[in-house]
């Protein structure tokens, strides 16, 4: 049989399948076709003709059976790889399907590799840049994504130079500080020895060879738990340093953390009044929660959770299928989570009180994670200071001799912005101190009027009367046009009858309120105080008004007579 083995097959299906294999054995029914066309014996063995899971095609084949092609050693299959020096031509003009980046045919905005430009390429039509050359390489799966592939080993030969020059000079170093140090043990030895005058003796080997011996033996001990190779003077440690506190020694109490000395490990931490970050030793747990371990272990609760609902979800069977779904799930969990934030905003609103522009700023920035702890001088004891916000403009730059920046003074007198340091409103200007202080001063309208006053001092009535008779003026002019109606003048008024017609019928049309012009304020005249110009006032408009409340505009008693205003039965 040269078909694979399904799915369970039932009866009638299993029956027929026997009949068709006993029909080609016997030569009744044609023999079964590969992928090549090419026909299959069918008195080949099931095990033979069958092929295994890891090379099943999903049709009847005895392609794994053939033998693989001929491996390719040459080492002409390394030179074809990408060569990524090679650029394309270079346009002048954008074309249509380049990169809207950079210009360059070959590749989109999402896979440019340049910097991203402010105005693209698509845009300014400038600064194209060379087309890709896409070579086809050729290769299988693996071949494709192999990470060494097109890997030149001569340049490890570059690498391993550098290192072996750095090791040279350390060791080099090494051994100018050792002999440093022997020479001055040597100066010492030779200074006591010359102090007690003692004659050298060459059976205690007082020569500079036996010294070096000396040291060389010296080189050669090893240290408890070290084992050190004077050659290469390099230290292999083999045991803990006696100096490392033992974890259960870091808490002699017996309620403290418990301590596995067969696994040697202590979960929690000895010292629990002590924060982690300062502690010398947290517990095995604190390495637990940091690094990619949470990670780990939300991705293994999310493989339970999901075998519990049905899923065929394992960490350890399928680890990539795993974290496919588990990042599947992280998005749509966020957009879940932003739909119904979208939702509940579009029923409730209050969406506009989470902008992050209308928090204010000392709410913004006034709460924060980070703890630091300062002294009473200032200087920072634990955590790290805030740097402080920088502008883009210059800081402490005062041009023209100021003191002080533009706007840091406000004159009240003409409303403006001015320096602090002169009072000068005029910007970019010289300072002068405070003769400009004075000068401003001096300069302003009020003190101006002031002084105006001091110079001209105020008359009396009587003495503008006095100054007016004796410049021969009419008196009788510069009083008010209300005590000549009122017959306190001496002179009659002349008016013009035209003028004094016209008058009447605009005071009438404005008691009756037929004249908009009269009921509309914007085409009436203000003057600079608020209140309407009156001075126009003519003398036939005065005397229209006067005439027409004399004919009793004014009185609603005026238009009745004297008989509607007593009843009929009056005498009795």
């Amino acid at each position: 049989m040269a078909t694979n083995a399904g799915n369970k097959l039932s009866r009638e299906e299993y029956r027929r399948r026997m009949d068709l294999e006993a029909a080609r054995k016997a030569g009744t029914a044609p023999a079964e076709v590969d992928e090549e066309g090419r026909a299959i014996n069918p008195h080949i063995p099931q095990y033979i003709a069958q092929a295994p899971w890891y090379m099943d095609i999903g049709r009847p084949s005895l392609s794994h059976q053939r033998t693989a092609p001929e491996y390719d050693n040459t080492a002409k299959k390394f030179a074809n790889w990408y060569d990524r020096s090679v650029k394309g031509q270079q346009a002048t003009k954008f074309r249509k399907g380049a990169c809207t980046n950079c210009g360059a045919m070959g590749h989109n905005a999402k896979d440019c590799v340049e910097r991203p430009r402010k105005r693209g390429a698509a845009k300014t039509n400038k600064d194209i840049a060379a087309d890709d050359v896409i070579m086809d390489v050729g290769g299988n799966y693996e071949a494709k994504r192999d990470r060494w592939n097109g890997y030149d080993p001569a340049e490890h030969k570059r690498v391993y130079d550098e290192y072996t020059a750095v090791e040279a000079a350390r060791q080099k170093i090494r051994e100018e500080e050792i002999d440093k140090a022997g020479e001055k043990d040597l100066a010492v030895v030779a200074k006591t020895g010359k102090g007690k005058e003692k004659k050298p003796d060459d059976d205690f080997g007082s020569s500079e060879d036996e010294d070096e011996d000396e040291d060389k033996y010296a080189d050669a001990a090893d240290a408890v738990g070290q084992k050190v190779n004077a050659k290469t003077r390099v230290t292999v440690r083999n045991l803990r340093i006696r100096e490392d506190t033992a974890k259960y020694l870091l808490n002699l109490d017996v309620d403290s953390a418990h301590y596995d000395p067969k696994t040697r490990s202590m979960r929690e931490a000895p010292n629990r009044n002590v924060s982690p970050e300062d502690a010398t030793f947290a517990g095995d747990n604190f390495a637990r929660h940091s690094g990619d371990a949470t990670n780990i272990q939300t991705a293994q609760l999310f493989a339970w959770q999901s075998a519990a609902r049905g899923h065929e979800v394992h960490l350890q069977a399928n680890p990539t299928a795993a974290a496919l779904a588990h990042d599947e799930f992280k998005v749509k969990k966020d957009e879940l989570r932003d739909t119904n934030k979208v939702g509940i905003l579009d029923r409730y609103g209050g969406g506009e009180y989470l902008d992050p522009s209308r928090v204010p700023r000392e709410l913004r920035t006034g709460q924060t994670e980070e703890y630091v702890e300062y002294s009473r001088t200032g200087a920072v004891i634990k955590g790290r200071e805030r740097a402080k916000a920088r502008s883009k403009y210059d800081e402490d730059f005062f041009p023209g001799n100021h003191t002080s920046v533009w706007g840091s003074w406000y004159d009240t007198s003409s409303r403006g912005w001015a320096y602090a340091c002169c009072h000068s409103a005029i910007f970019n200007s010289y300072c002068q101190g405070a003769a400009g202080i004075e000068a401003a001063k001096a300069s302003t309208a009020l003190t101006l009027l002031e002084s105006k006053n001091q110079d001209e001092p105020t008359k009396s009535l009587a003495d503008q009367h006095a100054e007016r008779l004796a410049r021969g003026e009419d008196v009788q002019r510069a009083q008010p046009n209300r005590a000549r109606h009122a017959g306190d003048a001496d002179g009659e008024v002349v008016l013009d009858k035209d003028r004094l017609r016209k008058a009447l019928e605009e005071e009438r049309k404005r008691k009756r309120g037929d004249d908009e012009d009269w009921g509309d304020d914007r085409k009436k005249k203000w003057g600079a105080s608020g209140g309407a110009v009156v001075g126009d006032v003519t003398e036939e408009e005065l005397e229209a008004y006067r005439m027409s409340r004399d004919a009793g505009y004014e009185d609603p008693m005026a238009n009745l007579k004297g008989d509607e205003l007593l009843p009929l039965d009056h005498g009795k």
